[in-house]
């Protein structure tokens, strides 16, 4: 970081930058007496002048509010509060060209680690819908109980009549609740899209209100099996991508119906439900009590799946019998330390590993790398169009067991 004093550029000054990739999340920024701008709103190899919105002690913030020299990938970005909402920082780029972001994203965090620099990493898997693809929203409450957003340079209230990001149903609930939501903070509106049910928390008692609200839970149905999802529980935002990683998952596991699976981190049963026709016996292992009250409502009718309630580095190294194969789908946070110890003493023959993190994902890769697994495939998934943010799906095969394709 350079010695020049922070004081020498101020909020709302209005810089020409050269912008360049900054980072393993593609930001971008322009150097300005020797200072970093991180710059919302631009492209690397863009000219622009920026106006600064931040000025933090190791940060300084600003946004694009002129291009001079355009890159080949910039569009329009279609949301009348792009900035300053900041929600979604990518609108402004060609989809083709976000999907290539994506990829580079987990190539530069996978290749930190000399062991990972020469895995197969596949094309981003486009999502069918990069407008409206959400089903869960949660908003902020300003003055007057209206809902919106916070900006994430300013943190200033920003309304919101309208997401694009979100399905056409929530927006419509938006509409329908706002002004009326002065009695909470937050609020949270979640659909379900395959099944038209609407969860809205808190409970609201404003007498105005038109719409039903605390709901406990909502339902989904992904390829034809129905879930119960609680308030509290974790559910893809993205449905229709969520069923695509049902099949990704099937092929990546190469079951032959004689296996014992462990689902980790298991959430709300989503892939113990759809994978337990394909394998003998399914152990899911869910920490959260709301989400195991779920699992176990959405599991209960499976006679081959095992609920377990607790820490997966707790449950997992005293299963019996040992499992064949084992699906990781931890938090952002990636695996516990002991979990992947677990995996190493007694390795099944395939790990499935998916992440939201590509920087947890890579550190916990290159753990299991060191023992008897290789990476047979990283496949990036596009859950969240607009954003930086990428899923992965990685198989591992055991080499001492299983040779590979």
């Amino acid at each position: 970081m350079t010695t020049e004093p922070i004081n020498t550029i101020n909020i709302g000054d209005e810089l020409q930058l050269t912008l360049e990739s900054n980072g393993d999340n593609e930001e971008v920024s322009g150097k300005f007496q020797d200072q970093n701008i991180v710059t919302f709103g631009g492209i690397a190899g863009e000219r622009v002048t920026a106006k600064i919105a931040r000025i933090h002690r190791s940060r300084i913030e600003a946004h694009v509010i002129e291009v001079l020299k355009g890159s080949e990938h910039r569009v329009k970005a279609p949301c009348p509060i792009f900035w300053p909402c900041t929600g979604c920082e990518w609108q402004h780029i060609k989809y083709s060209h976000q999907l290539a972001l994506k990829h580079s994203i987990v190539r530069k965090n996978l290749n930190k680690f000399p062991s990972l620099s020469g895995v197969l990493v596949a094309e981003t898997l486009p999502s069918p819908n990069v407008f409206g693809y959400r089903n869960h929203a949660r908003f902020t409450v300003g003055r007057n109980g209206n809902l919106g957003f916070v900006n994430k340079a300013t943190k200033a209230f920003v309304p919101v009549s309208k997401c694009l990001l979100m399905h056409d149903s929530i927006n419509e609930t938006l509409e329908s609740l706002q002004g009326y939501c002065s009695e909470t903070s937050q609020l949270s509106i979640r659909y379900g899209v395959n099944s038209g049910s609407l969860l809205i928390q808190p409970k609201l008692s404003n007498f105005e209100i038109n719409v039903i609200t605390g709901q406990k839970y909502y339902y989904e149905t992904l390829h034809g099996q129905q879930f119960r999802v609680g308030s509290p529980s974790f559910f893809q935002v993205n449905t229709p991508q969520a069923e695509a990683m049902i099949d990704i998952a099937k092929t990546m596991l190469k079951t032959t119906g004689e296996e014992i699976l462990v689902d980790a981190y298991a959430g709300v049963g989503v892939f113990a439900a759809l994978l337990a026709p394909f394998v003998q016996k399914v152990f899911a292992l869910e920490e959260s009590g709301a989400a195991i009250k779920d699992s176990r409502e959405n599991l209960g009718h499976f006679a081959n799946v095992e609920s377990l309630q607790g820490r997966v580095e707790d449950l997992l190294p005293n299963l019996a019998p040992s499992p064949d194969l084992v699906l990781l789908d931890p938090p952002r946070a990636g695996c516990h330390p002991r979990t992947l110890q677990a995996l190493s003493n007694s390795p099944p023959r395939r790990i499935l590993y998916v992440s939201c993190d590509p920087e947890t994902l890579s550190r916990d890769l290159a753990i299991l790398a060191a023992g008897p697994f290789k990476i047979e495939k990283v496949q990036p998934i596009d859950l969240f169009p607009q954003t930086h943010h990428v899923e992965c799906m990685v198989s591992m095969f055991n080499y001492e067991l299983e040779a590979p394709v």
